[in-house]
């Protein structure tokens, strides 16, 4: 929470989470090393610094906490923004960490974005980034890309699993790139078992592809264009495509989406170790 009017909106989607998922909700204010909040309130002091964010932060929660009826911790923490997010977190044993983003629409390297990106990178633990300003009530529809090369099943379960918890509709969704039969037969049979294991669980699903064999779109638009024509409210991604790569690689596509849709974006990090490459139904 940095006081903006996007973390205030994000705020809310967290409450509404927090109700749904039973659970607790925490408040984090990260003070920056350089003190950049020390310009809103005029010192230079730490302890002076944290004092007056403190006292601010509690406002700001008393009046959510009245506003929304449920109960909201504080928590301040100094130093790198990005890293404090994942750190107290961690430290929480956290579900989800919930985040206002205002998004980029360009990055001079994939490792180095907006710290919305940065949290992604750095955490282990979903993370939902609101970027939009406007939200409905609810999660009637969540938007589930899939493709023959990322996680599939772990991102199916983690789909299933909100799904239930919010009485949703999955919409599976591949986009085509080419005109390979062999890569449309394989798609086609993966969707089919998606959908049919998603159903199996009591989740309402749909599946569809969407072609794009001239390239008119990237991948991340292509996702983000289905989503708002099929009025998603969630959309899920997962921010590695190779796990031998690199700890911390955040995939282009992943990386669009998060920086380019105002619908939420639920980033999971797939689990070390494990080969879910392929699909297996339930």
């Amino acid at each position: 929470m940095d006081f903006s009017e996007q973390s205030s909106i994000a705020l809310e989607q967290a409450v509404n989470l927090s109700k749904v998922f039973d659970s607790q909700l925490h408040v984090l204010t990260v003070i920056q090393e350089d003190f950049s909040l020390s310009r809103l309130f005029g010192d230079s002091d730490k302890d002076q610094v944290k004092e007056r964010v403190q006292v601010k932060l509690n406002e700001f929660v008393k009046e959510k906490e009245e506003a929304f009826g449920v109960k909201i911790s504080t928590h301040i923490a100094f130093g790198s923004i990005y890293e404090q997010i994942a750190k107290t977190a961690t430290d929480l044993d956290a579900l989800l960490i919930v985040m206002g983003t205002t998004g980029t629409s360009t990055l001079k390297k994939k490792f180095i974005g907006s710290n919305a990106l940065r949290v992604v990178r750095e955490s282990q633990i979903p993370i939902i980034t609101i970027k939009g300003k406007h939200h409905r009530k609810g999660c009637q529809n969540i938007i589930l890309p899939l493709d023959l090369t990322k996680e599939t099943k772990e991102k199916v379960a983690k789909a299933i699993e909100f799904a239930k918890r919010f009485g949703s509709m999955i919409r599976v969704v591949s986009v085509l790139m080419t005109n390979d039969e062999f890569i449309v037969n394989r798609l086609t049979r993966q969707l089919d078992q998606v959908k049919k294991s998603v159903e199996k669980s009591g989740v309402n699903c749909t599946a569809e592809i969407v072609r794009d064999t001239k390239g008119s779109n990237t991948l991340a638009d292509s996702i983000i264009d289905y989503a708002n024509k099929s009025k998603g409210d969630l959309i899920m991604v997962m921010t590695q495509q190779e796990l031998d790569f690199t700890d911390y690689f955040i995939g282009s596509a992943a990386q669009g989406v998060i920086n380019g849709s105002d619908i939420p974006v639920l980033s999971i990090t797939p689990s070390p170790k494990k080969d879910t490459s392929s699909f297996v139904p339930y």
